[in-house]
């Protein structure tokens, strides 16, 4: 804050004695027709402004405590404070930090940041801080920050920390493998495998690694499909899957894929086969199963004379010989095979894709009953639900197994289920118009979590809060979209799916998979924390559909951003909180009138920017004839000095003769006027 100046103007009419002097001035002034006399008093007051006092800590034990200073401790109770607290454990633990205490108001600010990683990180603020509670890092290195703007009474916090050992993330298991982790400590190893018919493609071993955040040495691998045809040798369960075909440059020059499967279980057993997944070009791909050891064995299956078998195929003996030729077409080679061994006393083991089974006897002998399930968003058709193993002589299986299928449209009321594109995990065909109406409790909403949302851009996915086609939609979308969540404002949501029929660029698309749930009411928007260096005003006590939230930065600082955000019927907001950022630059000072200026440098009034001022002929400069642009640590950057004028010379000496006036304290001056253009107080003022 700036010195202040206090004046008091008192006015008499005593007249001077002329020829008496002005404030000891070499100007005297002559008496006149009409005389005033003005008394000025200078009174200056000066404030003075504490700079922040600093507390400021480095941590390194395993434990220890936190707390806010003790205002009494320090040379400058009534002041501002700042202060940063910075704990470091040993690598390879995080710091556990539980609120001991917490009071602190609108003026103080307290943030939790995690270090070591590739930014800062916000773990918790005073506005999602409450005693209890238990904040954890996923690194060694945490810092605490504490600022008050107040200059007395600042707020209380007090924190418990202590070292904890951090961990490797549990690694992932590969599709068609799996993986057997010793620990997930630094030090513990990874072991990943594959299913029979896949290969590890990457590193088979992981480690977790020592560090900041502890990771793993080596990406998840992946399990691909082996190499076209081989030898099993002992086999009891596994899948047989087509290779890749050669790169598309290579169609073109005829190549072409003929692969040979010799699967051989052990003595005693024999084999069922059953077809998971099959697409072939009719006219250029071929798939033939022979029940035996060699390409004359007896025919089972031929792709171009018999429809896929919904049991699949047991063979005679212990052998199967599976043969696939494949060349180059329009239609992706699609193959997947399930292989099972049982022996002749047993059924084999049943199998239901998007589905499970229950069996009263796992090894499966005569009289065994299995009872099928489909998985959510499956319904089951085809096959029966429930089937026995019979038959002495021949055991198999008096049933069918089903088939789960993601139906197009449909109704559904359980309090949590999913919804799959038609023909899901395969892509769905053109020309669908699928609907699925939701119903839950009516004291209830329903959140959508749309997992996956993967379909063409011709092709449109439309949620509706409501029991029809005319409610309220809540989104409509079109090709890809990463994860999100939409809530319902009742207890019914639809669902529409349509595809288009005359899409001549048809591709395979993977298309959606979302889950619902049944929630408790809650018509509000997320609570969003402060913003720093500014703060929120809102339309509404609460955040409904429809509140507006509307931002404004502390002086000195510039928003980026929306400063406006609405709550959406989705009970999403339109867009993110804006942040505050520090100005840099001075407000333009202005044109001088009667003058001109020049800017240097001439981009902007950024700090140390200089400008400077002239007057016209005729003028003089009243005020300095340069300003520079200053920053500041608090508040906007300030120009140097105000902005000068240009007067005239009469109005100039008028101005002198004033400013001579201020400079002085519990003195007087004379108002005198001219005549002829000669003083009559004594002195000539111009000619």
């Amino acid at each position: 804050m700036s010195p202040g100046i206090l004046t008091t103007a008192v006015t008499s009419s005593a007249a001077p004695q002329a020829g008496q002097s002005v404030f000891g001035s070499a100007v005297t002034l002559p008496p006149a027709e009409e005389e005033t006399t003005t008394t000025l008093i200078t009174t200056t007051t000066i404030t003075t402004v504490h700079t922040p006092v600093q507390c400021n800590a480095s941590l390194s034990g395993m434990e220890g405590i936190v707390e806010s200073p003790d205002p009494l401790s320090s040379s400058s109770p009534f002041s501002p404070l700042e202060c940063t607290y910075s704990i470091t454990v040993y690598l390879g633990y995080g710091v556990e930090i539980q609120v001991k205490k917490v009071n602190l108001s609108k003026e103080e600010s307290l943030t939790i940041l995690e270090l070591g990683g590739t930014a800062p990180e916000l773990l918790a603020n005073e506005t999602l801080m409450s005693k209890g509670q238990v904040i954890r890092s996923s690194t060694n290195q945490v810092q605490i920050h504490y600022k008050s703007l107040k200059q007395a009474n600042h707020g209380v916090f007090s924190f418990h920390y202590q070292a904890f050992l951090l961990s490797c993330s549990f690694p992932l298991s590969p599709e068609g493998g799996g993986v057997t982790v010793t620990d997930i400590h630094p030090g513990g190893q990874a072991h990943f495998h594959c299913d029979p018919g896949f290969e590890v493609r990457g590193h088979e071993v992981a480690t977790c690694l020592n560090s900041t955040r502890p990771k793993w040495s080596t990406p998840e691998p992946q399990c691909v499909a082996v190499s076209c045809g081989g030898w099993i040798r002992n086999a009891t369960v596994g899948r047989i899957l087509s290779p890749t075909l050669p790169s598309a440059s290579n169609h073109s020059t005829g190549s072409n894929l003929s692969c040979h499967w010799l699967l051989e279980a052990k003595e005693g057993h024999r084999l069922h086969l059953h077809f998971e997944r099959v697409a072939l070009d009719e006219d250029n791909d071929k798939l033939i199963v022979r029940s035996g050891n060699s390409s004359t064995a007896p025919l089972l299956f031929d792709s171009d004379l018999d429809d896929i078998p919904e049991r699949g195929f047991v063979s005679e003996g212990m052998s199967l010989y599976v043969e696939l030729t494949a060349d180059s077409s329009s239609i992706p080679l699609l193959l997947a095979l399930r292989y099972e061994a049982f022996d002749g006393e047993h059924c084999y083991e049943p199998y239901l894709p998007h589905g499970n089974f229950s069996s009263s006897d796992i090894t499966f002998p005569l009289g065994t009953l299995v009872t099928f399930s489909c998985s959510p968003g499956f319904v089951m058709e085809q096959g029966s639900g429930v089937m026995e193993c019979v038959d002495p002589n021949d055991p198999h299986w008096n049933e069918s197994e089903p088939v789960c299928r993601a139906l197009c449209g449909g109704e559904l009321t359980d309090p949590v289920g999913t919804v799959l594109s038609p023909d899901w995990p395969q892509s769905y065909s053109k020309g669908q118009d699928c609907v699925w109406q939701i119903h839950v409790s009516e004291d209830k909403r329903i959140e959508l979590d749309v997992q996956i949302l993967n379909i063409r851009h011709n092709d449109i996915l439309t949620l509706f809060d409501g029991h029809d086609l005319t409610s309220h939609v809540i989104g409509q979308y079109l090709g890809s979209r990463e994860r999100f969540r939409a809530v319902s404002g009742g207890s019914e949501v639809t669902i529409q799916f349509q595809s288009d029929p005359d899409d001549s660029t048809f591709i395979l698309s993977q298309g959606f998979l979302i889950h619902y749930r049944e929630v408790e009411p809650n018509d509000t928007c997320p609570v969003l924390p402060q913003i720093e260096f500014g703060w929120s005003s809102s339309s509404h006590p609460s955040l409904v559909r429809g509140s507006v939230l509307t931002y404004q930065c502390q002086p000195g600082y510039d928003i980026v951003g929306s400063d406006i955000i609405t709550c959406q019927w989705d009970l999403s907001w339109s867009n993110n909180p804006p942040t505050c950022v520090k100005i840099q630059q001075c407000p333009d000072p202005g044109e001088v009138v009667n003058g001109a200026r020049s800017v240097h440098p001439e981009s902007g009034f950024a700090v140390g920017t200089v400008v400077r001022f002239t007057c016209n002929q005729g003028y003089q400069l009243e005020g300095p004839n340069q300003i520079s642009c200053h920053g500041r640590d608090t508040g906007m950057p300030k120009w140097s000095d105000r902005s000068p004028k240009c007067l005239s010379h009469t109005m100039f000496l008028y101005w002198l003769l004033l400013e001579y006036a201020v400079a002085g304290s519990h003195s007087r001056f004379h108002h005198c006027r001219c005549q002829g253009c000669v003083s009559t107080c004594g002195a000539e003022l111009s000619k």
